[in-house]
């Protein structure tokens, strides 16, 4: 498997969506994208921030770009004190929330993008979905 496909990134955002629901009790967008940062799926709950239709879809693509967590990103640009757009492409994010999707051998196969909550529950659900998914 190259990238995750279509049907594997729709159980991801509904499973994200009802993650949220039952653990935080409040509506998110959930994005997920293949290996190059391409959007999937997508879907808001009712009530979600209209803002966090962007941030989902922006953090799915930039862990996927980025090859690492939205988290991993952000603490890189503290460290190397860099700004996002010294990588010269406008629509990386390093707000938490971003996650990897990797097989078992570590190759990227796609990312997902959780926005709505708190960046550390954001992430949280992001990293329980990557590492949820079956790849195989």
């Amino acid at each position: 498997m190259e990238t995750i496909d279509y049907e594997q990134a729709r159980r991801m955002v509904a499973d994200a969506l009802a993650r949220a629901a039952a653990e935080y009790g409040r509506p998110i967008c959930a994005a997920a994208c293949d290996a190059q940062g391409f959007l999937l799926a997508f879907a808001r709950a009712d009530g979600a921030p209209v803002r966090s239709i962007a941030l989902s879809q922006g953090k799915a693509y930039s862990a996927a770009r980025m090859g690492v967590g939205t988290d991993a990103f952000l603490a890189r640009l503290h460290r190397e004190n860099i700004p996002a757009s010294y990588f010269c492409d406008p629509a990386l994010t390093a707000l938490p929330g971003g996650a990897v999707v990797k097989n078992a051998a570590g190759r990227l196969l796609g990312a997902v993008g959780i926005s709505g909550l708190a960046p550390e529950e954001d992430q949280a659900i992001a990293d329980l979905l990557a590492a949820s998914l079956d790849t195989h």
